[in-house]
């Protein structure tokens, strides 16, 4: 996933099963659809869950609107809610994270690439022989 932060990352420390002190950071992501039909919102929103080192990462360098990309795995959290109703939620537990953007370029607007008319970006020429796919 790319995306940015909604709002700064919230972090808790618990016990591990070691008994060391574990970071536990929790922060929303979001995400710019590729497609979508006009009128639709053009972005989704990921609650994310980073552990231990990747926990201690957020909380110290991430904050709203910092860009990131991440991997990791999607979790279903299921449970009952003090009023016996059931609780259906899903977030990304965060396996890898990083910067998706230089200090510099964070805040500034990106230059966009020209574009023809017909709204395809123009390719440098001579740009063929480094494609790792070709007719």
């Amino acid at each position: 996933m790319l995306g940015r932060l909604v709002r700064d990352p919230e972090v808790r420390y618990t016990q591990s099963r070691k008994g060391e002190q574990m970071a536990v950071a929790k922060f929303t992501i979001a995400v710019d659809r590729r497609f979508a039909k006009e009128g639709e919102t053009n972005v989704d929103f990921f609650i994310c869950t980073a552990f231990g080192k990747l926990g201690e990462f957020a909380e110290k360098y991430l904050k709203q609107g910092t860009k990131i990309v991440l991997t990791g795995r999607i979790q279903n959290d299921n449970y009952t809610n003090k009023n016996g109703e059931k609780v259906y939620t899903t977030q990304i537990m965060v396996d890898e994270m990083e910067f998706a953007e230089s200090k510099k370029t964070e805040g500034q607007p990106k230059e966009q690439p020209k574009q023809k008319e017909d709204d395809f970006i123009d390719i440098p020429e001579g740009i063929e022989n480094d494609l790792p796919f070709r007719s």
